[in-house]
């Protein structure tokens, strides 16, 4: 197995203190000395055997030294809060790509950095892309949520404080997540399928939501479900279809230029949250455009995270126990 944690996609930033530049913005600002610059350990995520394991996958692969592509061994990066800081609250993050490629730079090292900063334990996602299609990124992602939620005393987290964020595609994955939690597509016959995989929380950054006409992300729909899916199955995985009372909260943010996943995919969630009754709050923004992570310029340096800061202190995710 490829341990990413060791590669250059993290090799590009070990060490470092300070965040990067995007379109003349700087974010995030200098993390404090107590925030780790490298996860503390990567977990397998299916140790007694990755479900429908292709034999002849080949090794992953490492693209503009930020993005993997090519994974067939999910894991989980730990990136626990630091001691002083930590509040009980934990996060699988689910990073970008299309399902093609994840951003486990913008969209997970730095952000499961934020997090710490904020006293949030992050759980970075490495999950099956294009190579396998769903279920199996359904099936990762509530094995995550399984997995820290059941070993959430050894993590150092609350059983009922794990959420998810995620991130274009990622954030599709999260939104499945928490509308699909006890699906029969979603397990694999273990003793950990008893494990509640719901997400007490969700965050949605310029997520891709739906798989149809006229404002789908076609390469993540293609990726996700192959070209020629029909219109059941591509009704089926487009979440807005999957909202229903009892889902958990949601923040969203997404800006009006988005020119890669049209910001009708976060309109058409929050009405369809608003309609059911799920408590959600939406941010949009004039200018911003798409990906960048945390380094997303949506409403100014650092606008939406500390929007979303602002969001997770006022439901009482950063309160101490």
């Amino acid at each position: 197995m490829t341990d990413w944690a060791t590669t250059a996609c993290y090799g590009s930033l070990t060490g470092q203190t300070g965040g990067r530049t995007n379109s003349a913005v700087t974010w995030p600002p200098v993390f404090p000395p107590d925030i780790p610059s490298a996860p503390a350990r990567v977990l397998e995520l299916w140790p007694e055997g990755v479900p429908g394991l292709k034999p002849d996958g080949g090794p992953e692969r490492i693209v503009e030294e930020t993005r993997v592509t090519n994974i067939h061994r999910p894991t989980l990066a730990c990136w626990p809060a630091p001691p002083g800081r930590a509040n009980g609250t934990a996060a699988i993050v689910c990073p970008g790509g299309g399902y093609v490629r994840l951003a486990v730079v913008n969209d997970g090292e730095l952000v499961a950095r934020w997090l710490n900063s904020l006293g949030v334990s992050a759980f970075v996602l490495k999950s099956r892309l294009v190579e396998y299609g769903q279920p199996a990124p359904l099936q990762d992602v509530l094995r995550a949520l399984r997995t820290v939620r059941a070993g959430a005393a050894g993590f150092g987290v609350r059983a009922d404080r794990v959420g998810a964020l995620g991130f274009s595609a990622g954030g599709h994955l999260a939104a499945c997540a928490a509308l699909l939690p006890a699906h029969p597509l979603g397990q694999t016959g273990v003793a950990m399928d008893a494990v509640n995989a719901r997400p007490d929380f969700a965050a949605l950054v310029y997520p891709v939501i739906t798989m149809a006409e006229p404002f789908m992300h076609a390469g993540s729909r293609d990726a996700l479900l192959g070209p020629a899916a029909t219109p059941e199955l591509a009704a089926f995985w487009s979440v807005e279809c999957q909202v229903a009372p009892g889902a958990p909260p949601f923040f969203l943010a997404h800006a009006q230029d988005d020119d890669v996943v049209p910001v009708e995919n976060s309109l058409a969630f929050y009405t369809a949250l608003r309609r059911a009754g799920v408590p959600a709050e939406l941010h949009l923004y004039e200018t911003g455009g798409h990906s960048h992570g945390l380094l997303s310029p949506m409403g100014g340096p650092g606008e939406w995270p500390r929007r979303m800061e602002d969001w997770l202190r006022r439901r009482g995710l950063l309160d101490k126990p």
